[in-house]
């Protein structure tokens, strides 16, 4: 947390109140995770939409997520120079126009139908969040007492997950949605120039969130925010075993690498689900949709649809007599990104009143046990189970995170970045269940990756967080 001044000079004290008064950035960085929600899980049904448009394999559409992870990996060390140089504020302010960037690079790309110009700019999308992410984490795990890092890192993470539930609910009805006369009108076209129309439903959401980036970066730029560091002076020279004098780096901490490790899976099980929840879907042959399910896809349906109005858009209807349908499977994905908000909501409490780790352990074993039921269950079953994930990941990340970093004393910000590197692991863990999917026996096998996931974590929160 942030060291207050000492001095009693009125100046000095002055600054001491301003770093206290936690309130307004807590609410910043709250602004930003929802931004991170809604843009990293408008990809679960991009995926789709461009193994569609660009005619791809479950392998290719993989590369989605790929392009935008993989930016966390190359972009997180040299983030951290960046804020070195610039200080947190300015930092953000640049992430967001970096963004803005990447938002922008998608209208060319639905003008030319080319892949490779939709990969560019979902890496440049995910280059700017990991300057933000590195910004962000460790800054909210130290704005205010040590002892509730695993609760305010909840905190946002509830904003986190709503834009995350919100995005792919919307973008289902943007680019899955629509009335049957327009699809069948759609239908009706050519192929190369049915797509080519279909690709230019991607331009709207895109221009849209570039101009709400550049207005954001506006308001960052403009904001007063206190600069913290990430320890106390008098804890800067030494971590929790005494022992940081002696060491060299942060990768010198085996519960810090163990912990790189968990984030890694964590997210890379976490983006899988969600990316692999529609085709998934389609794998089960569902003609008959449940009447629970039915009633919950036309409920959110009409919700979402007074929203389009709302705004001016026009209203995009779900057809649910079909059975499943990419339209149906957004709406799933999006409640599996609610599972993960309602956890966090209830997890907030919880994690104050009990141990975190002991919850960590719990959510991790069921996290194994419901990915194992869903491979050995066919039907709308096997689709529920995996959205019931959702759940479990919730207090994942808040948990990992602080206890990946605790002890590391001097060495906290560089593990920290090392912590964000690992987010890598949604560039690589769904196109090695895309692999799997396509050329290793199919979907069913591929979603055995998630369940070896779940079993690390659980290692981890077990035995791996000890700090030695």
């Amino acid at each position: 947390m942030a060291a207050p001044t000492t001095s009693s000079s009125p100046a000095a004290t002055g600054a001491a109140d301003t770093t206290r008064n936690f309130v307004v950035p807590m609410m910043a960085m709250t602004a930003l995770f929802f931004l991170f929600g809604a843009v990293t899980n408008f990809n679960d049904v991009l995926m789709p939409y461009l193994k569609d448009v660009c005619q791809l394999t479950d392998l290719q559409s993989s590369l989605v997520q790929s392009a935008f992870f993989g930016a966390y990996f190359l972009m997180s060390l040299p983030a951290g120079f960046v804020l070195k140089r610039l200080g947190y504020k300015n930092g953000i302010v640049l992430g967001l126009l970096v963004m803005a960037c990447g938002a922008l690079l998608f209208v060319p790309a639905a003008n030319s139908r080319t892949f490779a110009l939709f990969l560019t700019a979902l890496g440049l999308l995910g280059a700017g969040i990991t300057l933000l992410q590195v910004a962000a984490n460790p800054y909210v795990s130290v704005l205010g007492p040590a002892r509730n890092a695993a609760a305010r890192v909840s905190i946002v993470g509830v904003a986190n997950n709503f834009g995350g539930a919100l995005s792919p609910l919307v973008g289902g009805l943007i680019l899955f949605g629509g009335s049957v006369a327009l699809k069948a009108q759609l239908a009706a076209l050519p192929v190369a120039q049915r797509l080519d129309q279909e690709a230019q439903l991607v331009k709207g959401p895109y221009l849209g969130l570039a101009a709400f980036l550049v207005v954001l970066a506006g308001v960052f730029f403009l904001l007063k925010l206190p600069e913290i560091e990430s320890l106390p002076a008098e804890d800067a020279a030494q971590s929790a075993d005494g022992q940081a004098t002696t060491r060299t780096s942060a990768l010198s901490f085996p519960h810090l690498v163990l912990g790189v490790v968990a984030i890694f899976v964590y997210v890379g099980v976490e983006v899988g689900l969600g990316s692999f929840l529609i085709r998934y879907g389609e794998s089960q042959g569902i003609q008959q949709l449940s009447d629970f399910t039915q009633s919950l896809v036309q409920g959110l349906n009409v919700a979402t649809n007074y929203a389009l109005v709302f705004f001016g858009k026009e209203p995009a209807p779900i057809d649910t007599s079909g059975g499943f349908t990419k339209a149906v499977g957004a709406v799933l994905v999006s409640s599996y990104w609610f599972g993960s908000l309602v956890g966090r909501l209830v997890g907030i409490p919880l994690l104050l009143r009990f141990n975190n780790r002991g919850m960590l352990i719990a959510v991790c074993a069921a996290g194994v046990a419901l990915v194992v039921a869903s491979i050995l269950t066919t039907g709308e079953a096997a689709l529920w189970l995996i959205v019931l994930c959702g759940l479990c990941n919730s207090i994942m990340w808040p948990v990992v995170f602080p206890l990946a970093i605790k002890g590391l004393g001097q060495f906290t910000k560089q593990g920290s970045s090392y912590l964000i590197m690992a987010i890598v692991g949604g560039a690589i863990i769904p196109p090695l269940m895309g692999w799997l999917a396509t050329d290793g026996g199919g979907l069913r096998v591929a979603f055995v990756v998630p369940a070896l996931c779940y079993a690390y974590l659980l290692y981890y929160a077990v035995s791996g967080y000890r700090v030695r």
